[in-house]
């Protein structure tokens, strides 16, 4: 069960990365719960879409980059890297054009196939100070 969730944490981060988010619609829980507060977002299977959606449009070559994957049972641990370029509005913050490098840290409860839990963490002090030129 652990090579499948983690094959299955894979196969979402790819599609994301490809821009298609039908992978949200398919592979999270219509009953999701998001313990990573996003300002202005549901902790819900829409609220993980429009964070996706939020990360492309400010982020145009956005990608979630998975240096890691560990599964044990249903839970998978990715530390991961979000890399991109700030090409639109960005939480307030407009476009610098400058480079992103930010690290993660993305913990997932799968069952039945599908994500149903994600606790995350995202260092947005370096990402803020990236997209200000710092």
């Amino acid at each position: 069960m652990s090579d499948a969730n983690k094959q299955l944490i894979r196969r979402f981060l790819q599609r994301v990365n490809a821009g298609d988010l039908a992978v949200v619609d398919e592979l999270v829980s219509d009953d999701f719960i998001e313990h990573e507060a996003i300002p202005g977002l549901p902790a819900t299977k829409a609220g993980v879409r429009q964070m996706f959606e939020m990360f492309q449009a400010a982020f145009a070559d956005a990608q979630f980059e998975a240096d890691d994957v560990i599964a044990d049972g249903d839970t998978v641990s990715v530390r991961a890297r979000l890399t991109g370029t700030h090409r639109a509005d960005f939480m307030g913050v407009p476009a610098s054009g400058h480079s992103i490098s930010v690290g993660i840290a993305d913990y997932f409860r799968i069952d039945d196939g599908v994500l149903v839990e994600h606790w995350g963490v995202m260092d947005t002090g370096a990402l803020m100070q990236q997209l200000a030129g710092h």
